[in-house]
């Protein structure tokens, strides 16, 4: 006997029409147990400061949500965890002695004006993190290019100290102006930098949460298990670091690779869902142009790290990218 049609048998929507589990909550919550390796990481080596920029900046990105969303007259979203997600990434992105003032005034930063100032979770042009980093960079150069050292509480004479960053391009800014011979220009790079195992494990001076490559990398391969995230993005970043490293010579490309932001931003930042492509060839282009230009600000630029930055010009162009990079439909014409 056929089934009594009704109403519902012919209720048309647009796509799309299957439906994963996933939600905004689910996925915060893997994007947090993901950053749990290095965000222990970073406590390791640099103790309490650490536990109370990473504690500041979540709070105060909980609070500034929740008073935004009650401002607007709109629902409260703290449930979604997407204040917390941001709160850590940007405490990770800050080293571990900044004063806790300057923590709460880029934590407001983040979720009030680049987030909720647009509108909210999926609204924002650019990561509010990195947003908020770029504008404490701005406001507070010097706290925010102090570094502590690792276990700097067991050498209180030797706290703060530069990162290896800073060291590749003191020493090959010297290299170029004394016209070193090749070999001397190889003993001089490497002289002063770090073990290739101590920039991988985390003992070197730099923000909380970008010194542990080891660490990064056991989350990004989380990330990548629950299907968060593709490889498309880190893979081309890091790829287009390595080979940039390569070709233009001076820093050790591995160098390249462990310090600074690089791994943390191709791994967290730069596959933002928001920010970054949709589409797979987009997000290869996306990962290759901050890979360019974080390597092009490091070389030429007056401030020894750029992985910031040239995710935020990514941001800045990543519609473009959407609508040159869209498939086209079946049967359409060119």
């Amino acid at each position: 006997m056929k089934p009594k049609e009704t109403a519902e048998h012919y209720i048309l929507s647009s796509s799309p029409h299957t439906h994963s589990n996933a939600s905004v909550r689910r996925i915060m919550l893997d994007v947090i147990v993901a950053l749990l390796p290095t965000t222990a990481a970073g406590v390791y080596f640099f103790g309490m400061p650490a536990v109370w920029t990473i504690a500041t900046c979540v709070a105060t990105c909980i609070v500034t949500e929740a008073l935004c969303r009650l401002a607007m007259k709109r629902e409260s979203t703290i449930g979604d965890l997407s204040a917390v997600v941001t709160g850590l990434l940007l405490a990770l992105n800050l080293p571990a002695g900044i004063p806790l003032w300057m923590a709460v005034a880029g934590s407001v930063f983040a979720i009030g004006i680049c987030k909720q100032v647009f509108g909210g979770l999926g609204m924002n042009p650019f990561n509010p993190a990195l947003a908020a980093r770029a504008f404490m960079l701005i406001s507070f150069t010097g706290p925010m290019t102090t570094w502590l050292k690792p276990f700097w509480w067991r050498t209180p004479e030797a706290m703060t100290t530069a990162t290896p960053l800073a060291s590749m391009k003191t020493l090959f800014a010297a290299e170029t102006t004394a016209s070193a011979s090749p070999h001397g220009l190889c003993s001089a790079a490497t002289g002063g930098l770090p073990a290739i195992w101590d920039m991988a494990v985390g003992n070197i001076p730099g923000c909380i949460g970008e010194v542990s490559a080891i660490a990064i990398a056991i989350g990004a391969a989380y990330l990548l298990w629950r299907k968060v995230i593709t490889w498309h993005i880190p893979a081309a970043f890091l790829m287009t670091v390595f080979v940039y490293s390569l070709v233009a010579g001076g820093a050790p490309a591995m160098a390249q690779v462990l310090t600074g932001g690089v791994m943390i931003g191709a791994c967290f930042m730069a596959t933002d869902y928001v920010t970054s492509p949709i589409t797979a060839r987009g997000k290869l282009v996306f990962g290759f142009g901050c890979g360019l230009i974080c390597m092009l600000i490091r070389q030429f630029g007056g401030y020894p790290e750029g992985c910031s930055f040239a995710i935020l010009i990514m941001n800045s162009v990543c519609p473009l990218i959407n609508r040159w990079t869209q498939p086209k439909p079946f049967g359409a014409r060119k």
